[in-house]
């Protein structure tokens, strides 16, 4: 089955898209159950895809990057998620928050900081969520006071990737405390996570997507310079919406990746499993059960490049991220149950795909802005 195929991705993505199913078949799928079993973070695998120009190159040319717009970055991500979630994300987390200072910052930080991102010397991270805090952004505590010449930060961040792993993150931190403004107290910063108290550790054991790693941050009284703000004050949270439209489509990618391969499994074993004196494809309850989840699949990916088309062209992009995220993700959640189904008691066996891509798409769900937060984004930005 080709279910990801080019017919639906503009032509300008098409190389991209043929550059990254193969290095997913040559990288990623046969190393995915190693990982995924073993729970390590695949160094090998970045290294690989940092010499392939396929991480962290959305940074535009004149840092170093190959500037991947939106419809290039979709393209790319479906087919590394295809082959496995958990690695995937680790390539994707690579330089997770860069497009905040190449689009915000200074050419001083963008050369400082984005450059080796680019140019696979470095990794970036992302720190928004807290402990007690995920989806409101407005609420988040961790804080940034200036005291002279610097910013003295104080607070925890929750489920932060490479967290640990990472030689700089971009930091969402709390600057005021406006009532009658929630959403312009926060700002964006750079943060070296060798910074004097910067404390980071892994997050234990995840149930799913295990190749990739969050970390719980602790920052006490974590003092960098002042020129390590991005942008300027109060500007965090509009940052941050802008941010999380494209990323958002992005994770659209991920629910189409992963439900992409719970069909390729529930398809292959229904062909090939046996049940009275015949394959379990001929029965009907099987034949609609499998109709069903390529009809889920097919609706949620031409949303989902519609919804990328919209947003590339900021046309409601707030509204079309959250439909295709919305979608797309639970999408996996459905075909990835149906193909446990399918595949009766051995679905529940660690060495089967079914099991690692059933575990992986109940993740999706919930980052980037949990789908129920993504509904009230629907019907409050519905044009």
């Amino acid at each position: 089955m080709n279910l990801l195929d080019s017919s639906i991705v503009p032509e300008h993505a098409h190389d991209i898209k043929d550059e990254a199913r193969k290095f997913a078949r040559e990288h990623i799928e046969p190393n995915a159950q190693e990982y995924f079993q073993a729970g390590e973070y695949p160094h090998e695998i970045l290294e690989a895809g940092q010499e392939a120009n396929l991480v962290a190159q959305d940074i535009p040319e004149e840092w170093g990057g190959r500037g991947l717009d939106l419809p290039q970055l979709l393209a790319l991500t479906e087919e590394f998620y295809r082959a496995d979630a958990g690695i995937a994300l680790t390539l994707q987390l690579a330089s997770f928050g860069c497009e905040i200072t190449y689009e915000y910052g200074t050419d001083e930080q963008c050369e400082e900081y984005i450059r080796p991102v680019a140019e696979g010397d470095q990794i970036s991270g992302l720190a928004v969520s807290e402990p007690e805090t995920g989806s409101d952004l407005a609420g988040m505590q961790t804080r940034a006071e200036k005291d002279g010449d610097e910013y003295v930060i104080n607070g925890e961040k929750y489920w932060i990737g490479n967290g640990v792993e990472a030689d700089w993150i971009t930091l969402y931190a709390r600057t005021g405390d406006d009532e009658d403004n929630r959403y312009g107290n926060h700002s964006m910063f750079i943060v070296p996570t060798d910074a004097e108290g910067y404390e980071a550790e892994h997050i234990p054991e995840k149930m799913a997507m295990r190749a990739s790693k969050q970390a719980h941050i602790t920052f006490d009284d974590c003092r960098i310079p002042e020129e390590n703000l991005i942008g300027h004050e109060g500007a965090g949270f509009m940052m941050l919406a802008d941010f999380f439209n494209h990323g958002r489509v992005i994770v659209s990618g991920h629910g189409l990746g992963i439900a992409a391969a719970a069909i390729e499994e529930a398809w292959e074993f229904s062909h090939d499993r046996e049940e009275f004196g015949r394959t379990i494809n001929e029965f009907q309850a099987v034949q609609h059960g499998l109709a069903d989840m390529l009809i889920d699949f097919e609706s949620a990916r031409s949303l989902t490049w519609r919804a990328c088309e919209n947003v590339a062209n900021n046309d409601h992009a707030g509204y079309w991220a959250a439909l295709a995220k919305t979608t797309a993700t639970e999408a996996a959640v459905d075909v990835s149950e149906q193909g446990m189904q399918f595949h009766g008691g051995r679905s529940v066996l660690d060495e089967r795909r079914i099991a690692r891509v059933y575990r992986d798409a109940r993740i999706p769900v919930i980052y980037e802005g949990a789908n129920e937060v993504q509904r009230n984004l629907i019907y409050g930005q519905a044009p």
